[in-house]
């Protein structure tokens, strides 16, 4: 019952809101709600005020006491009481400085009613008068320089703390340091005093914050004795003067203690703790180390504090020890409560402090001491207990404890009252949970005596009979685990011997909330997009509603639709950035429950840029070294594997970085070795799998000192341009390998052999010409790195050649040899070094056809080109023509260019053909085919025949069927009894004496395979004179012949019958011409007098026009006779064209320039040369150079000029072969015999 009655009062103050009725004459015990503080310092101009107020019903009466004697406020002079209601408070004006003098002393108020009296705090009232400071005479103070001096303050005693200060008369302040300080006595102190310090206006100021006042005292006039035999001296202690004292400290405030010392040369001071560490995280040093400060001591602070002064000669020290004691404080404080009758009431009361506080009871206001001894009331343990309280035992007590340092008082009530039970929660209250919590049933009641609480369902049981169901001792029922069967009413019973009550509490259980599928945990690059998904069950009965949230915001409050898209479970997330990643959550949630799912995002990419760079032992620049530190770069999430150290040089290469090397990503600091003379700014990048970062911020910039070269030029060359000069060249060497700001080169050459002197010359340009040299001798080069420092090391000696003539012999030609009808081997001895004039560098053969054997022309075609090696005497020739006539010719040639040729001709043999050039089908029957050919475009040879094979696809039992056709110029062959419903493969070969060549293959079937012929596109179209017919062949129809037929309608004597004309079906179209204008027209389809189609059509014009009598031009001997003219004109400019081929020698480069390739380019030096083939200019100046240096003196016609690309290979015999072939090669190939020569790589068509 005291458990519940405790909670009485507070809903008695409070029974408007909780709208129940409470008896009118319950009243309230008094209780003090306002006081003075425990120590009130008044001034003389100050008013005094002492507060007490306290509430209770019925209304609180007020007395005062001071210093234990009874006072009554309202008999003082000068003292107004104030009469507003709960309020005993009053002040006192006085009208004298000296009022509040009277008036000092240990008041205490005391607030009563029926009930009991409440008292207050003991308020100590203290009158502060007008600071002065005492007269006194200040004597000057004498000192010899180098002595210690104390000039004393000594202000006037204040109940509230001072401020000093030391000043000149010209309000400016004393400078202090560690020799001069100020104590916190407020004296100032020297250590040792200067010359300086010579001063007859020393002031001390005094400030007094209570009265607003500032005083000061005369002023102290001192006066130092100059010296020139200043002694050193120990230090010795000013503050305190003796080895060691006691200090209390109380708990909970700070600890101030002081050492000051004077010495010659000036002391320090330390401080040590001896029974341990210092609490750093709470002392700290000030006045020069001369004062430590420990805040909220406690009572681990205990223990001997020493401070130590010392200088060059010794030292001093003085050891605090503190006592760590404790003004009183609450541990358990007494609290007011209700009890019904027969309870036991009980009132603890204990605390703590240092010294132990001494604890004392009161009963309204009287000491237990000088009570009756028959109360029922005891004290056991320091707590107030009362057995059997009934409503006269109602009081107000009062526990007060003190030690020195300092008192605590509580008052605390016990009020016995008689109430009947009453429930305060709302009847028929509706409770909603969901599956598996716990659901609150409220049954809040109060009563005197304290109703009991019983929970019952609605057959009347007590539903604690489950486990699930537990009370609460403020009367509501927790349920946990709820189950969907839990759901229905439930009653609260609350009784006492008064009466009984009864609520119904209604509980709905609803379906959890449950996420079905939650955001999962993703490693994303920087930059992309991320979709997280949450998908959620509800009851359906409730408002739900899913969120997302980033490390605890809100997104959806975000507003940052850019970044954030949320729809229908989703969160994307745009333009993933490292600030994006950290924690995602999705919160599904109801007015009853809330469940999250988390997600950790990662974002990964490239390393952050290294923050800071730091150069140290600048000292090894000598060595051209320097230490390069750096700050780790932030790894966004994946390993940095490596760093990139780059330099700049911004007076040589600006914008422009070099890397130094690589470095471990667990290394951040590397000793760089750097070349001489370099402006070195440096920047390191970080490398993850994701690729490097941003580059690190640029160092600052050093230059490392000037040297000597280090390295020589390197790919040192000798090569002539001319017959008579060598041209020596060299890479030279980067700016950063100069070691100084310029840089030359020492060239130096000999013959080779030569023992004598060596020329040189120093250039700064990469290359030198020497002169006036013989041609193609060799030469001894070194060339050699120079600066202003000196020169670099010893070159290497290089052999280098003056320039190369054109070579003066042609390789003589051992054979040919025939290894098939299209590939030939060509040999020949090699040709007299002496005779090179150079360097040779390989042989070029070069061959043409002239014409076949079958048909000869002198028509010009390409030539064709193998180029091989030095060491190399023989070339295969592969593509030729068969049974064709071919020049070919052998040359040396060097870097200067081609020598002399050697010729000779061959002739391939016959082979076998190519395939006919055209295979037509047409259906002639249901069982007979009519075979249509063109003979192959390259005969090879000369045709014996051809040979006809077919086989039907459909009958896989039946044999191919072939024979031969004898007649090489047959062109059409009938084949009859053929099934009617087989689709047959046809293939057609020529053949020579070598054999059948390739084949031509064709596929199809008799008219009954492809059915009746179908005109079902058919459609014309006319003109005024003509009309055209066109149709799309079915597919799979095979192809006939048939006759269309044209026939006027009307007046048949306008205009001669027109003829029926042959037309093959898959020619698709056809053109009558000759019709008459306007004139309607019948087109008849017939084959072998059968109708296929019938159509008309009608001819534009305005109307027929009346043909004239033919004349001689349309008779067919006239049309004859002028044929033959102009076959007689055609044969006689053949004639001409072919006498003019055969006159006299022809330039090849004139004949060849209208066919050269557009795409050709310029021979490279890997291809061993270029060469000539105009056989009408000499050798010698004339001819073409070779090197890409020297502009060519003679033809342009060169390898490129015949090929665009080139085919460099090994043949079986190990030679070297380039092939050359060019676009108008390729062209020639079309098959048509009057097109022009064809490449010899690819013979696809034959000039016959």
């Amino acid at each position: 019952m005291a458990v519940a009655l405790r909670y009485l009062w507070p809903l008695l103050l409070c029974s408007p809101c909780l709208l129940i009725q409470i008896p009118k004459e319950l009243m309230e015990p008094p209780v003090i709600t306002e006081q003075s503080p425990r120590r009130l310092v008044v001034f003389p101009t100050d008013d005094i005020s002492l507060k007490c107020e306290a509430s209770g019903k019925p209304e609180v009466q007020f007395r005062w006491t001071r210093d234990g004697v009874h006072f009554k406020p309202k008999e003082e002079l000068g003292v107004t009481v104030n009469q507003a209601p709960h309020s005993g408070s009053f002040t006192i004006t006085g009208n004298n400085s000296n009022f509040a003098q009277s008036f000092q002393g240990t008041y205490r108020c005391f607030a009563s009613n029926k009930l009991g009296t409440a008292m207050s705090h003991e308020i100590q009232l203290m009158a502060e008068g007008t600071p002065k400071w005492p007269k006194e005479t200040v004597k000057p103070v004498e000192v010899e320089e180098g002595e210690s001096v104390i000039l004393p303050c000594h202000p006037p005693p204040s109940a509230e703390p001072l401020r000093i200060y030391w000043m000149n008369s010209k309000i400016m302040h004393i400078k202090q340091d560690e020799r001069v300080t100020m104590g916190q006595n407020g004296n100032l102190y020297f250590a040792n005093v200067l010359t300086s310090d010579n001063h007859s206006d020393y002031i001390c100021h005094a400030h007094f914050p209570g009265t607003r006042t500032i005083i000061q005292k005369e002023p102290i006039d001192l006066r130092v004795k100059a010296t020139n035999s200043m002694m050193d001296r120990k230090p010795r202690l000013l503050f305190p003067t003796n080895s060691s004292s006691h200090l209390v400290a109380l708990q909970g405030q700070p600890l101030v203690l002081e050492c000051i010392a004077e010495g010659f040369p000036t002391p320090t001071i330390k401080w040590l703790r001896l029974n341990g560490p210092m609490p750093a995280d709470r002392v700290t040093y000030q006045n020069h180390n001369k004062t430590l400060q420990l805040l909220n001591v406690g009572e681990e602070d205990d223990g001997e504090y020493r401070c130590l002064a010392e200088n060059s000669l010794g030292t001093d020290r003085h050891a605090y020890h503190v006592t760590v004691e404790a003004a009183p404080h609450w541990l358990r404080k007494p609290q007011s409560r209700l009890y019904g009758p027969g309870e036991t009431a009980r009132l603890d009361c204990q605390v703590q402090g240092r010294p132990r506080p001494e604890v004392t009871w009161r009963v309204n206001g009287i000491p237990v001491e000088e009570l009756a001894k028959d109360q029922k009331y005891r004290i056991q343990h320091g707590a107030l207990v009362l057995s059997n309280v009934q409503p006269s035992d109602t009081m107000v007590t009062q526990c007060e404890a003190r030690n020195r340092h300092g008192l605590l008082l509580a008052n605390a009530y016990i009020y016995v009252v008689e109430l009947p039970a009453k429930i305060l929660t709302p009847d028929n209250e509706t409770y909603m949970a969901v599956q598996g919590s716990t659901a609150y049933l409220l049954c809040k009641a109060f009563g005197a005596p304290v109703p009991s609480i019983q929970w019952l369902d609605k057959e009347g049981k007590t539903v604690l009979q489950d486990e699930r169901f537990f009370p609460y001792t403020n009367g509501t029922l927790g349920i946990r685990d709820l189950q969907a069967n839990d759901t229905g009413h439930y009653f609260c019973q609350a009784a006492n011997d008064q009466n009984n009550v009864t609520i119904v509490a209604n509980l709905q259980v609803k379906d959890a909330t449950q996420i079905i599928q939650g955001p999962r945990s993703l490693i994303e690059k920087k930059g992309s997009r991320v979709t997280f998904t949450c998908q959620a069950s509800f009851d359906p009965s409730l408002q739900h509603s899913i969120t997302w949230h980033g490390d605890g915001r809100n997104l959806q409050e975000l507003g940052d639709s850019d970044k954030y898209f949320i729809e229908d479970g989703h969160l994307v997330i745009h333009s993933l950035d490292y600030s994006d990643q950290g924690n995602y959550s999705c919160v599904a949630s109801t007015q009853l429950d809330m469940v999250e799912s988390r997600a950790e995002l990662l974002v990964v990419g490239s390393p952050g840029p290294v923050p800071q760079l730091e150069l140290s032992d600048r000292h090894l620049l000598k060595q051209s070294q320097v230490h390069l530190s750096w700050s780790p770069a932030d790894d966004h999430n994946a390993p940095i594997e490596k760093y990139d150290i780059e330099f700049e040089d911004k007076e040589m290469a600006p914008e422009k970085w070099y890397s130094l090397g690589k470095v471990p990503g667990n290394q951040t600091s590397t000793t760089l070795k750097l070349s001489p003379y370099v402006h070195y700014t440096f920047r390191v990048t970080a490398i993850n799998k994701y690729g490097p970062g941003e580059p690190s911020p640029a160092s600052e910039t050093v230059v490392t000192p000037e040297a000597a070269p280090e390295k020589n030029p390197v790919d040192v060359k000798g090569e002539g341009n001319e017959t008579n000069n060598m041209v020596i060249t060299w890479k030279p060497l980067r700016w950063m390998d100069w070691n100084a700001p310029q840089v030359q080169y020492r060239v130096q050459w000999r013959p080779q052999g030569a023992l004598g002197a060596w020329q040189e010359q120093i250039v700064s340009d990469p290359f030198l010409v020497v002169s006036n040299t013989s041609t193609f001798v060799p030469y001894e080069i070194k060339v050699q790195a120079v600066n202003s420092q000196g020169k670099g090391p010893e070159p290497q000696i290089t052999i280098g050649y003056s320039g190369e003539d054109y070579p003066q012999a042609s390789p003589e030609i051992e054979g040919i040899k025939i290894l098939n009808s299209s590939t030939v081997l060509v040999k020949w001895w090699p040709v007299d070094p002496a005779q090179v004039k150079g360097h040779l560098r390989g042989y070029n053969v070069t061959y043409w056809w002239e014409g076949s054997q079958r048909k000869h022309s002198k028509r010009h075609v390409h030539k064709g080109h193998v180029v091989v090696p030095a060491n190399t005497t023989s070339a295969v020739l592969g593509g030729l023509r068969p049974y064709s006539s071919y020049h070919v010719e052998v040359q040396a040639f060097n870097g200067r260019g081609l020598g002399p040729a050697s010729e000779m001709a061959f002739i391939t043999p016959e082979g076998v053909p190519g395939h006919p050039a055209a295979l037509h089908l047409e259906c002639q029957s249901d069982t007979s085919l009519l075979l249509h050919w063109q003979p192959p475009l390259s005969h090879n040879g000369v045709l014996t025949g051809y040979v006809l094979s077919y086989h039907p696809l459909d009958d896989g039992g039946k044999e191919q069927l072939s024979f031969d056709l004898p007649d090489p110029e047959l062109r059409t062959h009938n084949l009859t009894n053929l099934s009617p419903h087989l689709r047959y493969r046809f293939q057609l070969q020529a053949t020579t004496k070598e054999g059948p060549g390739e084949a031509i293959v064709r596929e199809g079937g008799t008219m009954a395979l492809s059915g009746t012929p179908d005109f079902g596109n058919i459609s014309a179209m006319a003109g005024e004179n003509y009309s055209v017919v066109s149709w799309v062949p079915k597919e799979g129809q095979c192809n006939f012949g048939f006759q269309i037929w044209f026939k006027a309608l009307g007046d048949e004597k306008m205009g001669a019958t027109l003829p029926p004309q042959y037309v093959s079906y898959n020619q698709s179209s056809y053109t009558q011409w000759d019709l008459q204008p306007d004139t309607d027209y019948e087109i008849h389809l017939l084959k072998e007098r059968v109708l296929l189609h019938q159509m008309a059509v009608k001819t534009n014009g305005t109307g027929r026009v009346r043909l004239p009598p033919a004349g001689f031009a349309t008779e067919g001997w006239f049309i004859g006779f002028v044929s033959a003219i102009i076959l007689l004109l055609l044969f006689l400019l053949i004639l001409c064209f072919i006498k003019r081929s055969k006159g006299g020698k022809y330039s090849v480069k004139d004949k060849e320039d209208t066919q050269v390739d557009s795409e050709a380019r310029p021979m490279k030096d890997e291809t061993f040369g270029e060469y000539s083939d105009n056989e009408e200019k000499a050798f010698g100046s004339s001819q073409p150079s070779l090197n890409g240096d020297i502009k060519p003196l003679g033809s342009d016609d060169s390898l490129a000029d015949y090929g665009g690309s080139v085919d460099v290979q090994f043949n079986e015999d190990g030679s070297f072969i380039g092939q050359y072939s060019g676009k108008k090669e390729k062209e020639a190939a079309g098959g048509n015999d009057s097109s022009g020569a064809a490449s010899p790589i690819n013979p696809a068509g034959t000039l016959e």
